[in-house]
């Protein structure tokens, strides 16, 4: 008898428990059982999926597709059965959601109260972080990412792009001055963050080559919000997403530095997700509400 899908569902538990004897443990199977399930899935696919160790398990990058396109269908097959049980069709279930925690907060949040008033039956677990998270581990199903994309298995959907601007509040600026250049940027008070970014948080330059380590600064943290926090109070400059610091440099609590120096860039800002178009529908719901609004809050700039 023909039972991919339930070989489907053992595999997506092997990779979410990250163990063959914790799978074994929730699935009330063998842990020898389990192995004879992965291993029968790679002999007829021709793929390994997963690499063994005696310490941990790795997901091949064949792998990662193959848990993607089957938590899309086994959510799927959810959902058929449940709307033929409620009779009604209207998309519904949890919808895991990682962003950062400043695009979460300013670009996401606002959004969401419209979006349950028309998916009412649509969970959102939100979790805001700067940090990348492993979209197959933490079982998440969007991510937001600003930055270089790494390659991956994982759809992408370009929402826009955010000019960086430095800034600093009149009273750091009142103490301290001005930078005119690139250059000065060694002399000032640079927040900064304390985990690798996709490119140089800050613009130095030296013999022609972009590098941020001549800059310093009191502060080192795990997110943009404490950074443009403690800019608005005065301890330093802060280079960060136009989306960002817009509402504070209409108020006027912080202003823009070295606009025309010749150190702007953009980053460019993507939802990720696993599936491609087999994603469950309460995933392409989210989707396919949030994608142009959230186009048309970056384009605002």
């Amino acid at each position: 008898m023909d039972n991919r899908v339930g070989e489907m569902q053992v595999f997506v538990r092997v990779v979410e428990s990250g163990s063959f004897s914790e799978a074994a443990r929730l699935l009330r199977m063998t842990p020898s059982t389990v192995s004879k399930l992965i291993a029968r899935i790679e002999a007829r696919l021709g793929l390994r999926l997963i690499e063994r160790s005696t310490r941990h398990l790795s997901v091949t990058q064949e792998g990662q597709a193959y848990y993607a396109r089957a938590t899309a269908l086994i959510a799927d097959l959810d959902d058929i059965e449940r709307s033929l049980t409620t009779g009604n069709m209207q998309p519904k279930g949890t919808v895991r959601v990682n962003a950062s925690v400043a695009f979460g907060t300013l670009g996401l949040e606002p959004f969401l109260p419209s979006f349950w008033e028309a998916y009412p039956d649509i969970v959102i677990d939100l979790s805001l972080s700067d940090e990348m998270t492993d979209l197959y581990l933490d079982r998440t199903d969007v991510a937001f990412r600003v930055g270089r994309l790494q390659d991956s298995g994982l759809t992408a959907r370009h929402l826009g792009s955010a000019p960086r601007k430095i800034v600093a509040s009149s009273a750091y600026l009142a103490r301290y001055g001005t930078p005119q250049t690139a250059r000065d940027l060694s002399h000032h008070r640079c927040l900064g963050f304390n985990f690798q970014r996709s490119a140089p948080v800050w613009p130095l330059h030296e013999k022609g080559r972009l590098v941020d380590r001549l800059v310093r600064g009191p502060l080192l943290a795990n997110n943009g919000e404490t950074v443009r926090r403690l800019a608005v109070q005065g301890a330093g400059l802060a280079r960060l997403g136009e989306y960002h610091v817009r509402n504070d440099i209409q108020a006027g609590r912080l202003i823009e530095v070295l606009a025309d120096a010749g150190v702007q860039d953009e980053e460019d800002i993507h939802a990720l997700y696993p599936g491609g178009r087999q994603s469950p529908p309460r995933v392409r719901a989210f989707l396919d509400f949030m994608v142009p609004r959230l186009q048309d809050y970056l384009a605002a700039s």
